[in-house]
Parts: C-alpha cells; sequence; structure tokens
C-alpha cells in the first residue's frame, strides 16, 4: 500500500482543532505543549523548557516535522485502503490521542468495517472538552466533511503557562 501524507486540508483541519499558542503552556492534563499541539513526546523542542515565543512561522514548521510521525504511526497500523478525508481523520485522531495502533476503531477499518469505526471515535471522550473534536473526526471520517474552514485560533499564554483559551483571535493559514 502506499504511503499517505496528510492533505493540506487535513492540515489546516488538524491546526483548528489544536490551535496555536506560540508560547508553552500546560494543556488540560498538564503536559507541557507548545506551538501546534507539540510536547516532548513528539521530540525537541521541550516545551517544558522553551524560553519565550516562537515566531508563527516556526509553530507551523514545528508541527509540519510533528505530521510526518502521526502520519507514519496511521500508515503502519491501519492495513485497509482508506480515502484521504478518513487518512486525515485517523492522523488528527493520532495526533491527540497518540493511540492509533491499540485504537478499537483501528481494528474495525483493518476488518473493513468502516461503519463501525467511524462510531468508534466516539468511544474517546476525555477529557470532556475533546467531545466536539471527536465528533468532527467522526464527520470527516464518515461523510468527508471538514469542519474548521482553514481557520486556527492563535492565543497568547501567560508566564505561568496558563492558556487564556477565551482571548486571543482567529485566524486564516496557508500551508
Amino acid at each position: 500500500m502506499n504511503e499517505m501524507k496528510m492533505s493540506r486540508e487535513g492540515a489546516l483541519e488538524l491546526i483548528g482543532h489544536e490551535a496555536v499558542v506560540l508560547t508553552r503552556y500546560l494543556d488540560s492534563k498538564g503536559i507541557w505543549t507548545i506551538g501546534v499541539g507539540h510536547t516532548a513526546a513528539a521530540g525537541k523542542p521541550d516545551p517544558k523548557t522553551y524560553p519565550g515565543a516562537m515566531a508563527l512561522e516556526e509553530a507551523i514548521e514545528l508541527f509540519r516535522r510533528d505530521l510526518v510521525r502521526y502520519e507514519d504511526g496511521v500508515n503502519t497500523a491501519v492495513t485497509a485502503k482508506v480515502s484521504q478525508t478518513e487518512f486525515d481523520a485517523l492522523v488528527s485522531f493520532h495526533f491527540n490521542t497518540g493511540a492509533i495502533a491499540r485504537a478499537a476503531l483501528t481494528v474495525s477499518i483493518n476488518r473493513g468495517d468502516k461503519t463501525t469505526a467511524a462510531e468508534q471515535f466516539m468511544s474517546w471522550r476525555r477529557p470532556p472538552e475533546i467531545v466536539g473534536r471527536r465528533a468532527k473526526e467522526q464527520k470527516l471520517f464518515r461523510d468527508g466533511i471538514y469542519s474548521n474552514g482553514g481557520k486556527a485560533r492563535l492565543l497568547p499564554a501567560s508566564a505561568d503557562g496558563k492558556v487564556q483559551w477565551g482571548a486571543g483571535r482567529t485566524v486564516s493559514l496557508e500551508l
């Protein structure tokens, strides 16, 4: 099977789910994060020790580097043929959970049961604020419909690493 890559629309969708935060912050699980959902688990730089703020271009470049790891994970775990929108939804799911290799939805896809796989996106509902994202990933997988329109939130963070989620602005991104 050919190695798939996330589409431009899929990458914009994923950025729209994550937001872009140019300084380090603690996510809802207490994990240091920077840029577009970058954590130490994805490699360098380590957000915990990252000084100051990133430029938007630097955050996008870091996202592109991180994305390769998650595309590779989906390509390895999913052995059945999937469409581009299905692949994009799966990469978004994996980017957020890191669990593509152990998720029941992957087993269902590989058995050829995409209907059940689509339903199983909603088995991943923790923390509670992730439910909206999971529903959008499910819609993309099942119906092929992107939800974010290429827009993402660009958010400030304070020196103590607490993101002001109600602050910031919505931006249109070009990749």
